[in-house]
């Protein structure tokens, strides 16, 4: 029952238990007067290992997906923390919010952690759209970066693919569940700002919107300097960067992942050396669970985890 992809995908979603955590919340200021929002499964000291989460598109600290490997990083003596991509939680200080390729905000919060914790080994776990992003952002610095090992989930490695495939079949049901929460962040962003001066179009015409197509060329790619959405797909597809990371990344995927197709999936002679491809025959969009539908095994946290784990041991008898 739990091999069909939507189950799969779903399944986490809707049933997964959720459980308040406490959190240290840190407000990190950027360069340009936005802000982040840091949510820290211990306030940090210094000590033990700290392993930045990005989350998915819509996501957030409380998505089961982050709840499930804050838990196993507990576990295993590491420090979690969620960094909400900008506008992702609380309405944001400029028109623009986050996208799949907005590495810049990124880079300035890793730059203060390795100022702040200079002995501390920094990690990083990526799922869906956070998942993209990340992975563009080692491919970009390649060995210019202080980060060990990186993880990524589920990531829409070539975003027109993904936009395409999300607008068939049953995978259209996400679509308008995704959409439905952005063209709220739209109408907020028409509270705060001159948006139709900015963007040219009317607030009125939001709901109309009815693919991620329209809505990356009528918002994200105008916000953004891109001329399209087709040109914003194609400069931000984290794809084509694999092959430039210089840092142990462990990529999961899974053919069966109902928002993209079997295009999306890297070759062998697309990545670099430093990267390990874990492709599963199911597993859904960011699922990967086994058991039964009475019993789920959540796997997908302790193997992000063991990746991780081996690393900061090979870190530890290296000094």
């Amino acid at each position: 029952m739990l091999k069909n992809k939507h189950i799969q995908t779903l399944y986490s979603t809707f049933f997964r238990p959720y459980k308040q955590r406490d959190y240290f919340k840190e407000i990190f200021s950027l360069s340009d007067g936005d802000f982040l929002e840091c949510f820290w499964s211990k306030k940090p000291d210094g000590k033990k290992p700290i392993v930045i989460l990005f989350h998915g598109l819509t996501g957030s600290f409380k998505s089961p997906y982050i709840q499930g490997v804050l838990k196993e990083l507990d576990s295993a003596g590491l420090n979690g923390v969620v960094m909400h991509l900008r506008g992702a939680l609380s309405p944001n200080k400029t028109p623009h919010s986050y996208h799949s390729g907005l590495t810049a905000d990124t880079k300035e919060f890793i730059n203060s952690l390795q100022k702040r914790f200079p002995t501390t080994p920094l990690f990083c776990v990526g799922y869906s759209l956070g998942a993209n992003m990340m992975l563009k952002m080692l491919g970009e610095l390649k060995e210019n970066t202080t980060i060990k090992g990186a993880v990524s989930v589920s990531a829409p490695l070539l975003l027109d693919e993904c936009a395409n495939s999300i607008n068939k079949g049953f995978s259209k049901f996400y679509q308008k569940r995704l959409l439905k929460e952005l063209k709220k962040l739209l109408h907020q962003k028409y509270k705060n700002f001159n948006m139709e001066k900015l963007i040219n179009f009317k607030e009125e015409n939001i709901e109309n919107i009815k693919t991620f197509w329209e809505f990356d060329e009528i918002y994200t790619a105008k916000l953004n300097g891109f001329k399209s959405a087709k040109e914003y797909y194609q400069k931000c597809s984290a794809k084509q960067f694999l092959k430039d990371i210089k840092v142990p990344t462990l990529i999961i995927h899974s053919k069966d992942d109902p928002f993209m197709n079997e295009k999306v999936i890297p070759k062998e002679n697309e990545i670099s050396k430093f990267i390990t491809l874990e492709i599963h025959d199911n597993g859904g969009h960011v699922g990967f669970i086994d058991g039964s539908i009475f019993k789920p095994k959540y796997y997908l946290d302790k193997r992000v985890v063991e990746f991780l784990v081996n690393i900061t041991s090979v870190i530890a008898v290296k000094h």
